[in-house]
């Protein structure tokens, strides 16, 4: 059984920082491009940032220099790094991962609201 565990969200402020977290289990993790991507109230869901099996990344242009997006593949995590957060990106984080036509998996999402 698949499973891809998010943590770390939270109420931040303006200009804050936040770390997300996914825990994977139940897939060959070396394998699954592992993806952050949001979905705000009213929209749809969206690229955050990916990163292959390889290391090799890709983020959404509203967070390129903000977040960084980092993988642990002897541990099965994938982790979000935000920094200057901004109202903008408050959202429901979701971990996904994806191996071509093998599968794609999704979390269950957690929740980051930047507010004052």
């Amino acid at each position: 059984q698949v499973q891809l565990v998010e943590s770390g969200g939270g109420l931040v402020q303006p200009g804050g920082s936040l770390t997300l977290s996914c825990a994977a289990s139940g897939i060959i993790f070396n394998f699954y491009v592992m993806g952050w991507y949001r979905q705000a109230p009213g929209k749809q869901r969206e690229l955050v940032a990916t990163i292959s099996g390889g290391d090799y990344t890709d983020y959404a242009d509203s967070v390129k220099g903000r977040f960084t997006i980092s993988r642990d593949n002897a541990k099965k995590t994938v982790t979000l790094q935000m920094k200057s957060l901004k109202p903008e990106d408050t959202a429901v984080y979701y971990c996904r991962a994806t191996r071509g036509t093998i599968g794609t998996y999704w979390g269950q999402g957690t929740q980051v609201t930047v507010s004052s």
